[in-house]
């Protein structure tokens, strides 16, 4: 891979830039020992932006996500703009970027690692072992379909709208993404809507279904109701490998299978635009647990999602899988040491900080390397 490709890095609010800050230590290790170099730039993104220039994201820091080779992202909101409109909360940064730069396929892995079988809810021999991928379409349904909003009746009450649109060639985009990803793990896609009771879900299950006919004869292909996949996460997660759904349903499902896992702070993901003729395509990679206010400020987040977020944008956006799997190894080895932050701290373990467990990270990739 050519050295120093395009990096941009939006922290955003809350624990984000606390978060970021062990990301860009892992950043600079790679620049020392693996000789992987990035040209970093930074900007505005969220509440921050507001705060400083009116707006949840500017067209300059658009334009730099544009051009960059990927994107990192960190978190948005909290409550000191609560109060603002639906279409100026910070919010809306995440959603324009998504829609702008064509980021249409989110994955999000679900991992329970060995060293925190105990700290999710459900009986070990339930989640020991879990490794699954949902796929997520965002850019399409619900949360973007047309007409949409909020209306005033002849009698004074007042009626909310949102649509569920779907089309043909959505669909199929991102049952691609779902088909490739399973065949380089367990070779089995589950496609998840409500055919039952939605145009829009009989639409998905006989687009997917024809797709895996015409091209992806090898995979095995089942289909499942989204409030049936909800059930089987919680009673069997492991029948899962990867899970392909619309925007809502893979919303709710995501969060309930990071659930899984113990905690939000351990969990990555992508969302992933389309190829172009080169191979490049337009990448952006975060968290999942959110700018958590209540918390910021005091160094105690986990910053393992944001690290694992990296290591995703690594092997999604480089190719670069050796070094994705080195980073992921490392923050595995520091939680069977019994390093733990506090949303996932244990009996006999050693509880650290945010900063703590970012060096961690950075001594055990000296200790894999040397």
């Amino acid at each position: 891979m050519p050295a120093n490709k395009k990096l941009l890095i939006l922290p955003g609010d809350g624990i984000g830039p606390e978060v970021m800050h062990e990301v860009r230590r892992v950043i600079a290790w790679m620049d020392r020992r693996r000789a992987v170099a990035f040209d970093l730039a930074e900007d505005l993104v969220g509440g921050a932006s507001i705060d400083a220039t009116g707006t949840a994201i500017t067209d300059t820091a658009l334009q730099r996500a544009w051009d960059a080779d990927a994107v990192l992202f960190g978190a948005v909101g909290g409550p000191q703009w609560d109060t603002l409109g639906f279409d100026t909360r910070p919010e809306i940064a995440i959603l324009r970027l998504r829609s702008e730069l064509g980021l249409f396929a989110n994955l999000r892995p679900a991992i329970v690692y060995d060293p925190l079988v105990d700290a999710s809810t459900l009986k070990p021999d339930v989640i020991r072992g879990l490794d699954l991928m949902i796929v997520r379409e965002s850019t399409g349904g619900i949360y973007f379909g047309t007409p949409r909003g909020v209306e005033t009746l002849p009698d004074g009450s007042k009626r909310g709208i949102n649509t569920e649109v779907y089309t043909t060639r959505e669909i199929e985009r991102v049952a691609r993404v779902a088909f490739d990803l399973a065949r380089k793990r367990q070779n089995r896609v589950c496609s998840v809507e409500k055919a039952n009771v939605m145009e829009t879900g009989l639409l998905w299950r006989q687009t997917v279904q024809a797709l895996r006919e015409a091209e992806y004869p090898d995979v095995t292909l089942s289909h499942m109701y989204a409030d049936n996949c909800a059930m089987q996460l919680v009673r069997n997660p492991r029948q899962f490998d990867v899970i392909v759904t619309g925007n809502l349903f893979g919303d709710l499902l995501s969060d309930l299978a990071s659930m899984l896992t113990g905690s939000l702070g351990m969990l990555p993901s992508a969302t992933l635009g389309a190829p172009d003729a080169t191979g490049r395509r337009h990448a952006l990679y975060e968290p999942i647990h959110g700018s958590a206010p209540d918390i910021a400020g005091k160094g105690v987040a986990n910053p393992l999602a944001q690290i694992l977020s990296f290591a995703m944008l690594l092997r999604y956006s480089f190719g670069l899988e050796e070094d994705a799997a080195l980073i992921e190894r490392a923050c595995v080895n520091v939680l069977a040491n019994g390093l733990r932050t506090a949303d996932i701290m244990a009996p006999g373990c050693a509880r650290v900080g945010t900063q703590v467990m970012g060096e961690a990270v950075v001594r055990e990739l000296d200790k894999l390397t040397a």
